[in-house]
């Protein structure tokens, strides 16, 4: 029986600008969580911008995580979809939302949960 997945969606600031500028942090992080929460990488695409910011996407059996970042305006974007095909990931998809909060020191200006 299909079991909706959940997909989380957040616009965010954040006065972090070397974080906002480079992949690479936010790169260990999501290679360290996805590892600790037992999901499964398919690949994955960074992109630093020569004027600043970057965007990332991984591609997991479970659905993907994308980032896109403005230090230039210290916004960020981003999704977190995990399916419950196999297992209920519902904790793992707020568990990785928390830590790029975290990560960004940011502060939310809109999130979405939508159960798909």
């Amino acid at each position: 029986m299909y079991q909706s997945g959940l997909h989380l969606i957040c616009d965010c600031l954040s006065k972090e600008t070397t974080a906002l500028s480079d992949y690479k942090a936010c790169q260990i992080l999501l290679n360290q969580l996805i590892e600790s929460e037992g999901l499964s990488k398919i690949g994955e695409v960074y992109h630093n911008f020569p004027s600043g910011g970057f965007t990332g996407v991984v591609c997991l059996t479970e659905s993907h995580i994308s980032i896109h970042t403005w230090p230039e305006f210290g916004r960020i974007t981003f999704d977190v979809f995990l399916s419950n095909y196999q297992k209920v990931n519902n904790q793992i998809a707020h568990r990785i939302y928390d830590k790029l909060i975290e990560l960004f020191n940011a502060n939310v200006i809109a999130s979405h949960e939508i159960n798909r």
